[in-house]
């Protein structure tokens, strides 16, 4: 199907409707999105002489429910300009504007009847060939196929979002018998490619598969509570990351979604999936059904599993419940030796050993709760899916676990944990301790696990042939796991180098947190030789969840402390000189970050000949935070950007200023659009990726078009131009003021005047024009003068001890 997507119409602005309309808009697709019209005046529109019939009425739901998404903190929308991509209007005046949609999208209230009525005007109003899906979570999707014109039919199918839609990856896709399967392969690649989704093809069963296995997960996990005698804070300590599972754990998340979330969908399943042979676990505890009832929700109401109060200081402290009283008490610190077992333990997949092998209740609960589970999903095969790695995508994708149900059991060995499901004492309702028949065929065909890698590519077993087949799609991505073993081709302690094929390279790095330290350094290096030596490009990235969290500041407060200012100036130097090498070696480098990229990764990004970054990449020069300036070739590159931005017919104090604030407020952009805003990128000289897993494959094809094109290694700049004494007026004013003010400190004044010293290149007497060496020497300088300051190594040991700045 060739489609082009220009304007999308979403009807219903609620949280899910407005969020979904700010990812669409961020994409930079035009929206227009609907709600119903008021039908009682607010009283203070009432004092404002306004009618039900103003516009201003008719249009206050969805204009303040799309105000309301637009103030949340995360963010729905990558940069606030892109809000003017958003046309509102409500149901009665504008529904006729849908004729101008390419796709219309329903998110209005979870009823049939509701639904169903809003369908009727979309018949009425669409185009034909217009794509018409809905978002329910729970409601058959044939169900609101019914009664309408067969166009509609073969364009109509469920685009599940989960929420909130900009951060979560995953996106179900539910046909009906009547969809067409080029509208299924056009919302396949839309989702992939342009809304950086995991797309997961559905049947059109309860629940779908997110929610269905999560879920049920959830429940069966608070069925556990009891009998292993568990409280809230040891369930939320045993189903973190440790787990593989976010940091909100369970209860946490709970309280995140909105018990009511979970309670409506429970009570879904319980309703619509009645021949379910776990649907006991759907039965809410009696604990869960008494906080619906007495409105305890989660943030939404201020209090769920968890409660922030207020002490008599006015400090505030977070309560947790007792699920046996259902009284708030302080929280208890949880211990387990299983917990610690796993600490070492950094790849996933060897740390899900160790845990299952624990012995005290962490172990205790991992086991109960995991062996039903994989009895579950297989059950669920084919009945929501024929394809189990569906599951796996979904669980990943949609509640942020870092592997899935049949990679947990792969990781655990499929045939061994046969036998330990069958001896599992602590059942929950309907588990029978037998898995699905297919995975014993499956085994007696002599294979062994249910996913393997070939030639680099991930495979799963088929059930249908009985054999293996590559993920669809995968052969299409670059995933370091699956080649590092044979391609590759240099590693130290901290970086590793990988042949990518076509004669381009990777260097990643793999420190606590990617943060840059000497083996990072000359791992780059090396990676630089390398590719000049023998290859045609270099690429710059790691699979690790942040890209790098900056230099390793442990290393340089050590060396302060010891006062052996000649290791460190040395240190700093040959950072400054790697930096430098990215952008003046003789082959194109591109640097892939994503999530985090924070100084010393914010400045190697910023030194690369192209950036080649995921949408959702927080980037940023934080150096301020820990007492210094940038170091690396930051401060000495906001003065060149400053330089090529000073245009004769402005005042170039301003532009200067902008720069100097960005750096000085340690600014970190929320998004790979505002890090452009905020001047880490340039323009020509980057790209964005939508879906995460393809930004390695994005990158080495941006590396070879450069090494195509005909790469020249550039010359280093000279004519760099600085305002000397004309600047630092500025930037010392400004301080002053800021520290009369009590805004900032008295180290925070010294900061910025260092970094202002930096950036007008020194007290020079009249603009000039310098090199980047000049401004690199300067930027050192004022680096190892900072290092000797008591107050920056107080700031750099709090940040290694706490984790938080200090401001001192």
């Amino acid at each position: 199907m060739k489609k082009n997507i220009k304007k999308v119409a979403v009807l219903g602005s609620g949280v899910m409707g407005s969020r979904i309309a700010c990812h669409f808009a961020n994409i930079g697709v035009e929206v227009l999105l609907l709600d119903i019209v008021p039908k009682e005046l607010l009283p203070q529109e009432e004092a404002k002489g306004l009618s039900l019939e103003s516009k201003a009425v008719r249009n206050r739901i969805v204009n303040t429910s799309l105000d309301t998404a637009l103030k949340t903190n995360p963010s729905p929308i990558y940069s606030k300009r892109f809000a003017n991509r958003i046309t509102t209007g409500n149901f009665e005046d504008n529904m006729k504007d849908i004729a101008h949609a390419d796709w219309v999208i329903e998110v209005v209230v979870e009823r049939l009847d509701i639904k169903k009525s809003v369908f009727d005007q979309v018949e009425k109003y669409r185009k034909e060939g217009t794509l018409v899906t809905s978002n329910t979570s729970g409601i058959p999707i044939h169900l609101m196929a019914e009664g309408h014109s067969e166009d509609f039919k073969k364009n109509f199918c469920g685009t599940h979002f989960f929420n909130p839609p900009r951060y979560l990856e995953l996106f179900e896709i539910i046909p009906t018998e009547h969809t067409d399967p080029s509208v299924i392969d056009f919302l396949t690649y839309f989702g992939d490619k342009l809304l950086g989704k995991t797309v997961v093809l559905c049947k059109d069963t309860p629940a779908f598969i997110g929610n269905r296995i999560g879920v049920y997960s959830m429940l069966a996990l608070t069925h556990l509570i009891e009998p292993l005698g568990l409280t809230v804070e040891e369930v939320d300590k045993y189903t973190g990351p440790a787990m593989g599972h976010p940091k909100s754990a369970t209860f946490r998340t709970a309280d995140v979604v909105g018990l009511d979330t979970l309670v409506n969908v429970a009570n879904g399943l319980t309703e619509n999936a009645p021949n379910d042979e776990a649907k006991g676990v759907f039965q809410l505890p009696s604990y869960i059904s008494q906080m619906a009832e007495k409105k305890w929700l989660g943030e939404k109401t201020k209090q769920g599993f968890y409660k922030k109060v207020k002490d008599d200081k006015g400090n505030s402290n977070i309560l947790s419940l007792n699920l046996k009283t259902l009284e708030y008490g302080e929280q208890q610190k949880v211990k387990s030796s299983t917990l610690e077992a796993t600490k070492p333990v950094e790849d996933i997949r060897k740390r899900m050993k160790v845990y299952e092998q624990g012995t005290d209740k962490a172990a205790e609960l991992f086991r109960a709760m995991h062996y039903p589970l994989f009895e579950y999903v297989s059950n669920r095969v084919p009945e929501i899916t024929d394809d189990f790695y569906r599951i796996d995508d979904a669980m990943r994708a949609g509640f942020g676990w870092e592997l899935g149900p049949f990679e947990v059991w792969d990781a655990l060995g499929v045939r061994e944990t046969i036998e330990k499901i069958k001896s599992e004492e602590k059942r929950l309702p309907g588990q029978s301790g037998q898995v699905a028949a297919w995975v014993h065929d499956m085994l007696e065909a002599g294979h062994e696990h249910f996913y393997k890698v070939v030639d680099g590519v991930k495979n799963y077993y088929d059930i249908q042939s009985k054999s293996y087949k590559a993920i669809p799609g995968a052969e299409d991505l670059i995933v370091l796991d699956n080649i590092r073993e044979k391609h590759t081709i240099w590693k130290n302690s901290g970086v590793t180098i990988t042949d990518l094929g076509d004669g381009i390279i990777n260097c990643e790095f793999h420190t606590k947190m990617n943060t840059i330290g000497g083996d990072v350094i000359q791992g780059v290096n090396k990676a630089i030789d390398l590719a000049e030596q023998e290859y045609r490009g270099l690429v710059i990235t790691n699979d690790g969840k942040n890209f790098s969290a900056g230099a390793n500041i442990g290393m340089i407060f050590m060396m302060a402390v010891e006062q052996d200012y000649d290791e460190l100036n040395m240190a700093i130097r040959m950072f400054q000189n790697t930096a430098m090498r990215l952008r003046y070696s003789s082959i194109p480098v591109v640097v892939a970050p994503f999530q985090l990229a924070l100084g010393g990764g914010c400045e190697f990004s910023m030194h690369a000949d192209f950036v080649q970054l995921h949408a959702e990449t927080y980037m940023g020069l934080v150096e301020f935070g820990v007492g210094v300036i940038p170091g690396g070739g930051g401060s000495k590159e906001f003065a060149l950007r400053a330089s090529d931005e000073f245009k004769e017919d402005q005042i170039t104090q301003n532009t200067l200023k902008e720069r100097f604030l960005t750096v000085g407020q340690a600014k970190v952009s929320t998004s790979a659009v505002e890090a452009y805003e905020l001047g880490y990128l340039q323009k020509g000289k980057f790209a964005i990726t939508m879906n995460r897993k393809r930004l390695l494959a994005d990158a080495k094809a941006k590396a070879l078009e450069l090494a195509n094109e005909g790469y020249l290694q550039p010359a280093q700049r000279k004519d760099i131009k600085v305002l000397g004494k004309q600047g630092l007026g500025i930037v010392y004013a400004g301080s002053a003021s800021m520290h009369a003010g009590n805004y900032i400190s008295e180290h925070d004044k010294k900061i910025s005047e260092k970094l202002g010293w930096v950036m007008c290149g020194g007290d020079l007497s009249a603009p000039t024009e310098v090199s980047e060496q000049y401004l690199l020497d300067i930027e050192r300088k004022a680096f190892l003068e900072l290092c000797a300051e008591r107050k920056t190594l107080e700031r750099i040991q709090h940040m290694l001890t706490k984790g938080k700045p200090l401001r001192n």
